[in-house]
């Protein structure tokens, strides 16, 4: 079903595992798909497989010429816009490195990952809605994550961020909506990426003792996702954060002791 047939996404951090697979599930629906992403070679790599629905254009998140650029770039190679999925974010080894604690993290890596993952955010949505309004209206999807709505013990810069994206999107839902422009979020779990599976294998198997699906998230749910929300049949949904994290967060937080304090006690019985 071409739900998003001949309309232009732009897909910010395109490259990358969620990016590439949103870009190629977009393209399959009939989008013309902008890869943007700093890295102009993978993001050509990417655009190069859409079977000529696609582009690609280098821009920086953390530069609002860039990503004003970006918008142009889009408008000039198809003539307009209707979809944005804001998905690129700062996560390199040394920024993940340093995102720790309120008292530990340095200013300068608290700014770094708030210009990229926040800012970022708003000045495409700056960008992008006025050349939406001119036809008619558009679909903004944001990448935000479970860490926008809980704690941990480090990355307090990250999920921060995310949870400032949360916000975000409820606010240009709220001003542009009855414009015919909709904002939405999708919250990731854990998603199986090339990097993530390159994690540490203990945790990796911490999570998944908390997730209540036989397996862990893919890069094509997030893409799957991020194309109905762009699609006329979310055309009701707007403001809304949708989780998709298999259930992680939506259980007892001693479900897992639990679960295995039963089974032990089965076996001693």
């Amino acid at each position: 079903m071409k739900r998003l047939q001949d309309r232009v996404a732009i897909i910010t951090g395109g490259a990358g595992g969620i990016g590439a697979a949103t870009a190629r599930r977009m393209a399959d629906e009939g989008a013309l798909v902008v890869v943007a992403d700093i890295n102009l070679e993978r993001a050509q790599s990417v655009a190069n497989d859409l079977n000529g629905r696609g582009s690609a254009v280098q821009f920086d998140a953390g530069n609002t010429d860039s990503i004003k650029a970006m918008v142009e770039f889009a408008v000039a190679q198809y003539g307009r816009l209707d979809i944005l999925h804001n998905n690129a974010a700062l996560t390199s080894p040394e920024v993940i490195h340093k995102d720790t604690t309120a008292v530990d993290i340095p200013f300068a890596t608290w700014n770094a990952v708030m210009n990229v993952n926040v800012k970022g955010y708003m000045a495409a949505c700056k960008y992008a809605v006025p050349v939406m309004l001119k036809s008619g209206g558009g679909s903004i999807i944001n990448t935000a994550s479970g860490s926008g709505f809980v704690g941990d013990l480090t990355r307090i810069a990250y999920g921060t961020s995310k949870g400032a994206i949360i916000a975000l999107t409820k606010y240009v839902a709220t001003q542009h909506g009855r414009q015919g422009v909709r904002c939405n979020a999708i919250a990731p779990g854990l998603i199986l990426t090339e990097a993530s599976k390159n994690t540490v294998p203990e945790l990796l198997e911490m999570i998944s003792n908390h997730v209540l699906t036989p397996r862990l998230g893919r890069p094509e749910d997030i893409a799957a996702l991020a194309a109905f929300l762009a699609s006329d049949e979310s055309g009701f949904i707007n403001g809304e954060t949708i989780r998709a994290n298999g259930g992680s967060l939506e259980h007892q937080t001693h479900m897992h002791e639990l679960d295995e304090f039963m089974r032990n006690a089965l076996k001693a019985n």
